[in-house]
């Protein structure tokens, strides 16, 4: 939104103005989940963000004349423009249980058991779930599928959430954010106008140093932490082969997911696709759960024979996808695993990118966002300073318009003109935006990312953001690059502390 001065001339609302609903938003987060505690995003928050919408709404209405209609018309827009990551929610909340109660996730950790050292498991997570994330392009899936049979496993060994939620998001973004079928990756690349792949190696100069260290810290962690766990491995093992039929067979569905995913086939195809064949395996492989699933007399009040016992199949399945489900373990930890939500588990979660993509539909509509970002865009001339305020816009805008693709998108429009006039490669800017964006996405609880990972993972943010290093390391890298001046140049001259040394030599 802009508005016309006595003059004539098109101005923006003003900082103070402008930050105004986002303080309002600040003030009633920090109050809710003062008073709620963990469970301040099961209500409060959504109500924090559409508190704080009315106010930022009110405030254009009657200090810049705005119609309600016009700020109406950017949430829906905004809220359209998630109707795709709603359907993925809904679809990882079905995958999730349809391989755990098929037996898929406990044919995982249960050779994950066997197979892996609890000294390195922490680094075999965070290396597994990247590679997983290379191959399929996407940290949601990631930590949708196999991230959650780590974490079980984790759990069984004795590891805190906190450590095991780090190891497996660290990874799972490590890889989205170097996946060629990743969409941040590619959107990062187009939005600076790079080729793809100059944009993945261009990368590599930050992510490399920062994959070490992180593996260095879980490796580390892992030999130190695992040797305060007195958990029974092999015991576990038996009580998971004692509640579900571990076969090999099973992970054919996992490498089925995979190859769709590869293959670039819609992201609902294959999740939705997986979810329902998980299902038919569970009542193929697990006819024990499945009698706990089906009501009593369910297949007699259905006409009993062949079509009672499909009939009885397939309410079988379609409780499991959408339901909750309860099954009963031999201990405390096996019930835990065997506990389901389906789709209904994940209601909440998009409630939550509702009232999310409000907030951030009336900012956009309302000129409040533009107003605050262009105010970063002066005294910009060396690498650092481009990289840092890239950086630092990036990660803003994850935590006001919570939401990964426009913190890519909106500053990756606003520096562009800047990296190109000040001489610098657009690969710097590309690397900047997955660096900020794609990484500290996770960080925000409000945030489509932050949301999704604590609904997947069962646990908030304040629980496993200290231990995912590489989210957290990545844009400090990065600044720290940008001053070296390693791979950087200026009109085709090296730049930062590497172009005082070769001017020394």
């Amino acid at each position: 939104m802009a508005t016309e001065d006595n003059n004539g001339s098109v101005r923006m609302p003003s900082l103070g103005i402008s930050i105004i609903p986002i303080a309002v938003l600040i003030l009633l987060m920090v109050v809710c989940a003062l008073c709620f505690g963990d469970s301040f995003t099961e209500g409060p928050s959504q109500l924090s963000l559409l508190t704080a919408t009315l106010v930022g709404g009110v405030i254009a209405m009657f200090k810049y004349k705005e119609k309600w209609e016009t700020i109406e018309n950017g949430i829906l827009d905004n809220i359209f423009k998630m109707g795709s990551t709603l359907f993925i929610i809904l679809m990882i909340g079905a995958l999730t249980a349809s391989w755990i109660q098929s037996g898929v996730v406990p044919t995982i950790i249960y050779y994950g058991l066997k197979i892996i050292s609890p000294k390195i498991f922490l680094f075999v997570a965070f290396l597994f779930t990247g590679i997983i994330s290379i191959l399929i392009g996407s940290s949601w899936t990631t930590v949708g599928t196999i991230g959650i049979a780590m974490l079980s496993a984790g759990q069984i060994l004795g590891f805190s959430d906190g450590w095991l939620a780090g190891a497996i998001i660290s990874g799972a973004y490590m890889g989205d954010k170097l996946s060629p079928l990743s969409d941040t990756t590619n959107l990062s690349s187009s939005i600076a106008g790079v080729n793809l792949y100059d944009h993945i190696k261009y990368m590599l100069y930050t992510a490399v140093p920062t994959f070490i260290l992180s593996a260095i810290i879980f490796f580390i962690a892992g030999t130190q932490i695992s040797g305060s766990s007195n958990v029974d491995v092999a015991a576990q093992c038996e009580e998971i082969a004692s509640t579900y039929n571990i076969s090999l067979w099973l992970l054919i569905i996992p490498v089925i997911t995979i190859i769709m995913i590869c293959k670039k086939v819609s992201p609902f195809i294959t999740l939705l696709s997986s979810a329902l064949i998980g299902g038919v395996a569970m009542v193929l492989f697990q006819p024990q759960i499945f009698v706990q699933i089906a009501p009593d007399g369910l297949v007699s009040q259905l006409g009993g024979g062949f079509l009672g016992e499909l009939g009885c199949g397939f309410y079988g399945i379609f409780k499991v996808l959408t339901c909750p489900v309860d099954v009963q373990g031999p201990s405390q930890i096996i019930a835990k695993l065997t506990s389901t939500s389906g789709m209904s588990g994940m209601m909440n979660t998009i409630w939550l990118v509702l009232s999310v993509s409000a907030f951030g539909g009336m900012l956009d509509a309302t000129g409040f966002l533009k107003s605050i970002t262009s105010r970063m865009m002066q005294h910009l001339k060396t690498a650092p300073q481009l990289v840092g305020s890239t950086l630092l816009s990036c990660i803003v805008c994850n935590f006001i318009i919570a939401d990964q693709y426009i913190a890519i998108l909106l500053p990756g429009k606003m520096y562009s003109k800047a990296y190109k006039d000040h001489g610098f490669n657009p690969e710097l800017l590309s690397r900047s935006l997955q660096d900020s964006a794609t990484v500290t996405s996770v960080f925000v609880p409000w945030n489509t990312c932050g949301i999704f990972q604590s609904a997947t993972l069962g646990m908030s943010q304040l629980v496993f953001v200290p231990y995912c290093f590489f989210n957290i390391l990545s844009p400090i890298i990065s600044y720290i690059v940008a001053i070296i001046g390693w791979k950087i140049t200026r009109n085709g001259k090296p730049v930062g502390l590497m172009a005082r040394k070769l001017a020394k030599n």
